[in-house]
């Protein structure tokens, strides 16, 4: 008897999304075979898979005509059908699925025998693959309020970078005068090209940035909370509930509120409300998003949205009278906690902080985000050099992952320290939190500023990107080299410290 886990989508989430499940589960009945089913519907998920029952499946079937995430699946068999196959024969739906399953282990245990000398003595083990195994281990590990909002982060990111270079390009373009354009008529950009062309094209990037991507990220931000929360009926009232955020000047706190607000009204909704079967399709068109979206405006409106502004502006009034030795405390706080858990749920704490003060829509703070973009890259990177310049302290493997550990930490990935830590934590997390510490004093402390959340050096040199470029790269330098002393300090020889187990247990 075989164990399946299985998923079906329909584009519009109604009929086909569960007369399939029903399809797959009559055939393995029929079969002998045990199965659960996650109908992914206009109302969210249902019947959730766990990630005990996908650890224990021996075969995973998506039934979908949409796009389905296949991430939390790992290395499992994967066989994707439509739902029209699975509703007309989940019979012989199933016994493919299974038949693939099969042949897949076949493969594997011929592989595994082949490699079974080199998996034992530990080489050849895949630095990169273990980085994206331990994201994608915590991405799986988190819950709650935590992953509901690095959800929500992960959506807006990609929106807020490509609008802070395209503002810094805009800048190096025209000039920071750029920002006092008249842009309230967008016919002007293109009719005085022929008279200014630079600044004509310098306002058009600005409106582009400032106005479009800037104008998204917090509804952005709040629909994304929300989805994560609610699914697919929770986007609407988060992303109009955002859209108050940023009208009423709470901003990004303004918009975290908003979404975790709709996201749990609806999620409540949506398990409260019953209607017969004939007018569910109801509930995601119009009952969700319509009272969701009205709930979450007048509250935004008249109770939550004033008082988050205030807040939000004493906030950012004390961080911009930071300067020298205060600036450096913080400076040193989120490097602490950047490298603390490399990614984890401090790091991201740290990053989403910084994130949020650099884009307040009216009063931007550039000078943490700065101390958290360096502070994240001095783990790999330190790593890196110490691997270069103190091989005896590491294994072959160690040495080879190195030079993956460079590119990793110039693009900004901490977590690219990860499969060293999980080595020798007692060493390399003491190390990699000092190299860090240091690296985020120094950049709050010589007042350098960020304009965009992600990119490491890959993004420094663009014009306006950096404010005090040359300060901010010795930050970096200065943090790596620390962090790699600390390393030769801290870590022993391969040799020395296997003499001392040695005769510990002898």
């Amino acid at each position: 008897m075989a164990r399946i886990v299985a998923i079906t989508s329909c584009p519009t989430g109604i009929a086909h999304t569960f007369m399939a499940a029903e399809g797959l589960q009559r055939g393995a009945e029929a079969l002998g075979h045990t199965i659960k089913v996650e109908t992914q519907g206009s109302v969210g998920a249902q019947n959730t898979l766990t990630p005990e029952e996908i650890a224990a499946a021996d075969v995973v079937i998506i039934a979908a005509d949409t796009k389905v995430d296949l991430s939390r699946f790992g290395a499992k068999t994967i066989y994707e059908t439509s739902t029209s196959a699975a509703i007309k024969d989940g019979q012989s739906v199933i016994q493919e699925a299974l038949a693939r399953a099969e042949a897949a282990s076949r493969q594997a245990t011929t592989t595994s025998a082949s490699g079974a000398s080199r998996a034992e003595s530990g080489e050849g083990s895949d630095y990169l693959a273990r980085v994206q195994q331990a994201k994608a281990a915590r991405a799986q590990a988190r819950r709650g309020p935590y992953k509901h909002l690095l959800t929500g982060v992960s959506y807006m990111i990609p929106f807020v970078v490509a609008g802070g270079i395209l503002i810094a390009l805009a800048f190096a373009i025209a000039g920071y005068r750029i920002a006092f354009y008249d842009t309230s008529n967008l016919t002007t950009l293109t009719t005085g090209f022929t008279a200014n062309p630079l600044q004509s094209v310098g306002a058009a990037l600005f409106v582009i940035g400032a106005k479009a991507g800037f104008l998204l990220f917090v509804p952005i931000l709040s629909g994304f909370i929300a989805y994560s929360i609610a699914d697919r009926p929770g986007i609407a009232p988060g992303m109009i509930g955002g859209v108050l955020a940023s009208l009423t000047g709470s901003g990004f706190l303004g918009g975290i509120i908003a979404g975790f607000l709709a996201g749990y009204l609806v999620y409540w909704m949506n398990r409260s409300i019953r209607l017969p079967s004939n007018l569910a399709g109801l509930m995601p068109v119009l009952i969700l998003p319509l009272f969701g979206s009205l709930i979450v405006g007048l509250l935004m409106l008249y109770v939550i949205g004033t008082p988050v502004a205030l807040l939000n502006q004493v906030l950012v009034n004390a961080l911009k009278d930071l300067q020298g030795a205060n600036a450096a405390v913080l400076g040193l706080i989120i490097g602490l906690m950047m490298a603390f858990d490399m990614g984890g749920p401090v790091n991201k704490a740290a990053y989403a902080f910084s994130t949020g003060l650099l884009l307040d829509p009216h009063n931007p703070v550039y000078l943490p985000m700065a101390a958290a973009m360096a502070a994240g890259m001095t783990p790999p990177l330190g790593l890196a050099l110490a691997t270069l310049l103190f091989k005896n302290r590491f294994t072959p493997d160690e040495r080879e992952a190195g030079k993956a550990a460079w590119v990793l930490g110039l693009s900004f990935i901490t977590e690219g320290a990860i499969p060293f830590a999980a080595n020798d934590p007692l060493r390399v997390i003491p190390s990699i939190m000092v190299g860090s510490a240091v690296t985020g004093a120094l950049s709050a402390f010589f007042g350098c500023q960020l304009h965009v959340p992600h990119g490491g050096i890959w993004v420094m040199f663009l014009p306006g990107v950096v404010g005090n470029l040359p300060q901010y790269l010795l930050s970096i330098v200065v943090g790596t080299l620390v962090t790699t002393g600390m390393l030769f300090v801290l870590k022993r020889p391969i040799a020395v410290e296997q003499e001392r187990l040695e005769a510990a247990l002898a």
